[in-house]
């Protein structure tokens, strides 16, 4: 039990009338390498374990330390988790921005600032609680060293007197995020916490309406960025090799990965790892490794951003064409070149499904929440495997390495799918095999993989022309017969895809298409104009491509159809435009974001207002 004590809550005085309850937006503008957080992380984790769904995003730079960054909590007691345009509590921390953070606040927000600032005398409508900082960590902290990472505790302890958190709640948040073994850093950062919360007691009146009340709307959910998600979801799918190079946003996955690795596959008996994980000199090299290991029978995976993509076209492309099993885990960000590392994107969907030169199409998977992270890992392993190709995960950075409350993950009971694989025996009863032949009519030939005890076993693995047998051809007809083998094949994937999440009203001539992180943005928007305008829509989620027969009748079933986008230049939407014939298309309009942040509702809320003249 932590020796940690708790003030019991205080009584607060000249609060406004109007009270607003779990609903509001925290944001804490600090500088990159400050300390922030664990002050962050315990600040929204005490938020959520009061019962209120809650979400954290953090906007960093992708250079050096000292430079500006933003973390925001959205706690709603409607359940919205996805960003919200206005702040309401403003925690300034970073005397850079502090003035221009404030004048971008609307008006009645609140902020909490360091006392020289002097903000207050920016603005008037607005609720200021000035803190001195510097004075109030001196006594908790005496190691001067420690003072700049134990000084944004403080912050914690004032907001929790204000919106009235359970400092019993900031108590527990803390133990969870140092652990037992960290039990005097906790025990220092609460007291800095407290002495916040003491500070507020007594000198600082409440006036702004904003509070939390406790609910019970997050029992049984857990916090957890999706990258660690889908980590979790290759070990359970039983991957055995992983080769990678870092990239923003995209490292967190491998290196949590390897983390469970080493905890859950070390064989009990010789101590011997039962994976390989290989960090590669570029990503040219790992994707080699990876299809490589592919080949060889294991379930290998890397994970990368857009520029690793873009490098990784040629050996996709030869994955593809000698038809080889692989995932890959795109953690999307904005482009092009560098672009912003930092920054959120869906950008990437047209370059990946049409990868490498030629004709080449690839199976994406899109992911909206950290359970898809989880559970579409599983089925993207499957689907390399059972079509014998590469196959995509499209995460985006603001999923991959943002904070989402989750259901917990179901653990899986689906057998491993491993496809055509030939054994010894299968070989023996059959005499032989050709390895490019569509012998069921999907467009998928049988594979043998290395050390299968036949003679039949053998072919050549070709990035060239080759016929049914693997023999090398430059004959028109073997090409042809090959690409349209392959093409039926993707028409086989389409059938296994996995289906969109559709939400239609009967009443709904407009409808909304998107895919990812941009469904809590919908959703939110859908009520938005519910509630605004009396105006009922429908929405279908894609959760694969190739798209299936339910995007077609979605779309025929509505007078306008509306696809969100994260990216400048309509990619999705593009995608939709590849296989639609012109009927459908002149249904759809577009609505698009490329800001770089994580979609708000109120963007596209006010682009279908604009668009359909209300």
């Amino acid at each position: 039990m932590s020796t940690l004590e708790v003030s019991p809550a205080e009584p607060r005085s000249s609060e406004s009338a109007r009270r607003i309850i779990n609903d509001f937006t925290i944001q804490v503008a600090t500088v990159n390498g400050s300390g922030s957080q664990t002050a962050n992380s315990v600040l929204m984790r005490s938020i959520f374990q009061m019962g209120i769904p809650v979400s954290g995003k953090n906007m960093f730079p992708s250079n050096i330390a000292g430079l500006p960054t933003w973390f925001t909590i959205r706690a709603s007691r409607h359940g919205y988790i996805g960003r919200k345009k206005e702040v309401d509590f403003l925690i300034a921390m970073n005397p850079e921005t502090a003035r221009e953070d404030v004048m971008t606040l609307p008006p009645g927000a609140a902020v909490i600032y360091d006392e020289p600032l002097k903000l207050n005398s920016l603005r008037s409508d607005l609720h200021f609680y000035p803190a001195p900082f510097d004075k109030l960590v001196a006594p908790v902290c005496p190691e001067a060293k420690l003072r700049k990472l134990v000084r944004n505790m403080l912050y914690d302890g004032i907001i929790a007197f204000l919106l009235g958190i359970d400092m019993e709640e900031i108590r527990k948040a803390l133990v969870k995020q140092f652990g037992q073994r960290k039990a005097k850093a906790a025990t220092l950062n609460f007291g800095a916490c407290q002495a916040g919360y003491d500070f507020a007691a007594s000198n600082l009146p409440k006036t702004d309406p904003f509070s939390v009340e406790r609910m019970n709307e997050t029992a049984g959910k857990i916090i957890i960025d999706g990258n660690s998600a889908a980590a979790m979801g290759c070990m359970f799918a039983g991957v055995t090799v992983v080769t990678w190079y870092p990239i923003t946003p995209s490292s967190s996955l491998v290196e949590t990965l390897i983390g469970s690795l080493k905890r859950h596959r070390v064989d009990k008996e010789t101590g011997k790892a039962t994976y390989a994980v290989v960090q590669a000199e570029d990503e040219l090299a790992s994707i080699g490794m990876a299809i490589g290991a592919g080949w060889g029978g294991a379930r290998s995976m890397t994970s990368t951003a857009g520029p690793g993509i873009s490098l990784m076209s040629e050996f996709v492309g030869l994955g593809y064409y000698a038809e080889i099993p692989t995932v890959l885990f795109n953690v999307q960000r904005v482009g092009p070149s560098t672009g912003l590392p930092t920054r959120t994107a869906q950008g990437d969907l047209l370059s990946t499904a049409l990868l490498s030169h030629g004709d080449t199409k690839h199976p994406m998977l899109f992911p909206c929440s950290p359970e898809e992270c989880f559970s579409m890992a599983g089925e993207a392993f499957d689907l390399a495997e059972r079509f014998q190709t590469p196959v995509f995960v499209m995460l985006d950075l603001d999923l991959g390495m943002n904070n989402w409350m989750s259901d917990a993950f179901e653990y899986p009971t689906k057998p491993l799918e491993r496809g055509k694989v030939l054994s010894a025996e299968d070989l023996k009863r059959l005499g032989g095999f050709a390895r490019y032949k569509d012998v069921d009519g999907d467009g998928v030939g049988y594979r043998t993989l290395p050390n299968t005890n036949h003679p039949g076993a053998a072919y050549f693995t070709r990035g060239s022309g080759h016929n049914e047998k693997a023999g090398y051809s430059e004959r028109e007809d073997d090409y042809v017969n090959n690409m349209e083998r392959l093409n039926r094949k993707f028409e086989s994937i389409r059938g296994a895809s996995l289906r969109p999440a559709v939400d239609t009203h009967p009443a709904a001539k407009i409808g909304l298409v998107y895919a990812g992180t941009s469904r809590y943005a919908v959703e939110e928007s859908r009520d938005q104009i519910r509630k605004e305008y009396g105006i009922e829509t429908s929405s279908l989620r894609l959760r694969a491509f190739p798209f299936t027969h339910e995007l077609v009748d979605f779309i025929k079933g509505h007078d306008r159809v509306y696809v969100v986008d994260q990216n400048r230049d309509a990619q999705l939407l593009a995608l939709m435009r590849l296989e639609f014939d012109p009927r459908e298309i002149a249904k759809l309009h577009s609505i698009r974001y490329f800001g770089g942040l994580p979609l708000d509702a109120r963007t596209i809320s006010d682009e279908i207002v604009r668009q359909e003249g209300l």
